[in-house]
């Protein structure tokens, strides 16, 4: 296309008009007018009227931008997955952590901070000061209800620290794990108000959901699916790193004036435990002394290395993890193996995070770098149950997994083959010296986990410990007073509700600083418990190994710990003192409902599998089918009709091309769990992957004929309650092909991060022979699918 006529005219018209301009200097009125930094966006200030009718004549008026105080400090939160206390080197646990040790030599080690005791009520607690249930977070996303502490949905009125951050000056970035996004808000449709880029981050990338397969992840950058390079080896841990690193040097590189802040929150060390095979070889052997034994040699550095008191007794173990030396060689063997790689994830990952503080130490930028290295969000998960798993959905489906079935994949474990999960004694012993794990918000093996904070020009002790007894709601407020910025009263319209946190600036260098934090609460589904004053009371409801909870809300035990001499609550004072323990009791329920905590809530599966029961949004409410075509994809597990325990039926108009067809026609679920309808040299066929435990097949044996057809699978569900079988029928073109028993059928759960697609099988393959990705695109049309709900 031609250039239009004037344009060339008018640009030199233009230059030569404007040059004087561009050459002679530039005078600004100055505006004298404070920024009001607690309403936010930050006002523009009121401009004075300009009365000169000419330009030339006229004063430009100062630029406005919004700037971030002076001095303020980059920021930098890390926050590992499901680490306990006692893991890292760093607070005497067994496992390397060369890079957290780095940073508490030269910062300070908090050994009583707390955590809520499960992943996303932690998260939205620690990225908004408010505690979890104030943020509507009282469980995970998944299992939402319709109460107000516990929708899912954080609040308008609850900003988070990133969104005060960048309406500051800041340029924001979050790498990894999310967890906070309400589930059913996660398709195409949105809304996108609690996905990253819409809580305050400029840059996500990273995963929705609560895991994500580290060799084949289902990767958001910013609100897009993206495939992740087709690289061998690759691993998310690592991904991850390498754009957060990018992200860094570029945001430099344009605005070096403009300090950072990074979230960066790895699916490490959370299940599935995936780490490259070299990583795994390095510890090889270093767990045959097992649980027990691992648990006293932590505490014996723990001692020494002053991380807990001397005199600190070892609590007792939970009485369903067996003492190791009761075990048989087989188990020794396979739970031993478990350790190595769980063991080597975390080394990995603290490897790979220390690769990013490089890369800001380069940049000359890592003194004027406040960072929190929070090595867990809870306490180690004991999710694994008594024999560890080799896919961790067996757990969330209630299906036991046996030592002879797992033994065969032991030179495997940790690499693509397997989604595994570690026995529950490893759980208990990584969290050592506390009795209890993750999910187990009334004991500290549950909440408390190592925390490291570092900042050369903002801290001036070095190598210290520090006591005072701290929460993840404390440190949104300790970066806002580290960078000046005060806690806004408004922000994007809307008034705030008050941080819950409180400021740990005042013990960085002031070790005896009285505590400020005297009160907190702590409940997750039921395990519930009351910190105040040195002392702590709380009820264990529901192990996480255990069905169903062990007595009614109103008939739990509860137990009286007096921390300020009993660091590890080892000793019950429940019977001693009735009345401390009444008082605290009263405490609680008082705290309960300041913060949203009632009603208490202790149901599961019925959280999980039943949205409406419970008061969950559900996208499909009032709807028995969904039409679909060729393209759509990525449709998580939550924003996609339930087709588990019912009957179902798809039906799917394609296109044969030349030469037959071949590929996915639609899935779901994975190499793990799911089931797939497809055309594999061109016979069409459906299979259900029961947990990768079995595969249940109906195939057709003659191949499509070219052009149009019609592929109908219908599900005839047994019932008689969750995961039962039932039998699948094949049509194409209307007449009955094929017809089989599926003898299991996963009741609760596929994926927290496999996907529902049509024409393709992203993530792992529901069926290998045709293989996921690239090649399991389907090579003809699919106009149509239809998913029906009977």
């Amino acid at each position: 296309m031609s250039p239009h006529p004037r344009s060339s005219i008018w640009t030199r018209a233009a230059l030569i008009s404007v040059l004087p301009l561009l050459t002679a200097p530039m005078a600004f009125a100055q505006e004298q007018t404070p920024i009001d930094r607690t309403v936010l966006p930050i006002q523009r200030p009121a401009a004075t009227p300009i009365t000169e009718i000419d330009a030339r004549n006229a004063t430009l008026p100062a630029p406005f931008s919004i700037k971030a105080p002076d001095g303020a400090p980059n920021v930098v939160i890390v926050l590992i997955d499901d680490l306990g206390f006692g893991a890292t080197s760093s607070f005497g646990g067994p496992i390397s952590t060369p890079t957290l040790d780095d940073l508490a030599s030269e910062g300070l080690r908090f050994n009583s901070f707390h955590t809520t005791a499960l992943c996303s009520p932690t998260r939205a607690a620690l990225k908004s000061g408010r505690n979890h249930h104030v943020a509507s977070m009282g469980f995970i996303t998944e299992m939402a209800t319709g109460f107000p502490g516990s929708t899912g949905q954080i609040p308008n009125s609850v900003a988070p620290l990133a969104e005060i951050l960048r309406l500051n000056g800041y340029g924001t970035a979050a790498f990894g794990k999310w967890h906070e996004t309400a589930a059913w808000e996660t398709s195409v449709s949105g809304p996108y108000d609690r996905w990253p880029t819409h809580q305050g981050f400029d840059k996500f990338y990273g995963f929705l959901g609560g895991e994500t397969n580290q060799w084949a992840p289902f990767v958001i950058d910013g609100v897009t699916h993206v495939e992740p390079p087709e690289t061998p080896g690759y691993n998310f841990m690592t991904d991850m790193t390498d754009q957060s690193i990018t992200w860094i040097r570029h945001q430099q590189a344009m605005t070096p004036d403009k300090p950072f802040f990074v979230y960066f929150a790895p699916g490490a060390v959370h299940a599935p435990h995936h780490v490259p095979q070299e990583w795994i070889d390095r510890w090889k052997g270093k767990f045959d002394q097992g649980w027990d034994v691992m648990r006293e040699q932590t505490l014996a550095r723990q001692i020494e290395a002053g991380v807990v008191p001397a005199g600190t007794a070892l609590a007792p173990k939970p009485e369903a993890i067996r003492d190791w030396v009761s075990l048989s060689d087989d188990e020794r063997r396979l739970f031993a193996r478990q350790a190595e790689v769980f063991a080597a994830f975390t080394e990995y990952t603290d490897h790979e995070i220390g690769r990013m503080f490089q890369a800001i130490g380069d940049l000359g930028e890592l003194d004027n770098t406040l960072i929190f290295y929070i090595a867990g969000d809870n306490g180690t998960s004991a999710e694994g149950g008594e024999n560890g798993m080799f896919n961790e959905y067996t757990y969330f489906n209630g299906v036991a997994e046996q030592v002879s079935d797992m033994l065969p994949l032991i030179d495997k474990w940790g690499g693509p083959e397997t989604y595994p999960h570690m026995a529950a004694g490893w759980a208990v012993g990584l969290n050592a010296p506390f009795m209890w794990t993750k999910q187990v918000a009334s004991n500290f093996g549950g909440t408390r986990v190592g925390m490291v904070a570092h900042w050369p020009e903002g801290i001036k002790s070095k190598g210290e410990i520090r006591t005072q007894f701290s929460h993840v709601i404390d440190i949104a407020p300790t970066i806002l007073e580290a960078a000046g910025v005060p806690e806004p009263t408004s922000v994007n319209g809307t008034t705030q509700v008050p941080m819950d946190g409180k400021s740990l600036l005042y013990t960085f260098d002031d070790a005896g600083a009285a505590e400020r934090r005297v009160t907190q609460y702590f409940e997750i589904a039921g395990n519930r418990a009351i910190y105040h004053d040195g002392w702590l009371a709380g009820t264990i409801h529901k192990a996480p190994w255990e069905a169903q909870p062990r007595a009614t809300l109103d008939g739990d035990k509860w137990e009286l710990y007096d921390v300020r001499s009993d660091f590890s609550l080892a000793r019950d004072l429940a019977a001693e003192n009735p009345q401390k323990l009444a008082e605290m009791q009263a405490l609680f329920l008082e705290e309960a409902r300041k913060n949203n905590v009632l009603p208490i809530d202790d149901r599961s599966f019925e959280r999980l599998t039943d949205p409406i029961g419970v008061g969950r949004p559900d996208l499909f409410a009032g709807r028995d089918s969904i039409t679909l075509a060729k393209g759509m994809t990525g449709m998580l597990e939550a924003a996609f009709p339930n087709v588990k325990n019912r009957s179902i039926t798809l039906d799917a108009d394609i296109v044969v091309p030349e030469g037959g067809a071949n590929g996915t026609v639609i899935a779901q679920g994975g190499r793990f769990g799911g089931w797939s309808l497809y055309v594999k040299n061109g016979v069409p066929g459906y299979r259900y992957n029961f947990l990768g435990l079995q595969t249940f097949d109906v195939s057709a044996t003659d191949a499509l004929a070219n052009g149009n057809a019609n592929i109908r699978l219908e599900f005839a569900y047994d019932g008689g309650g969750p995961g039962k079988g039932g039998t699948a029928t094949l049509f194409v073109n209307g007449e009955k092909v094929a017809e089989g028993r599926i003898e299991h059928t996963q009741g609760a759960i596929f994926s927290a991060d496999e996907t529902a697609d049509v024409g393709v099988d992203l993530g792992t393959a529901v069926v290998a022979e045709i293989g996921a990705g690239e090649a399991s695109h389907f090579n003809g049309g699919i106009p149509r699918v239809t998913l029906t709900l009977q």
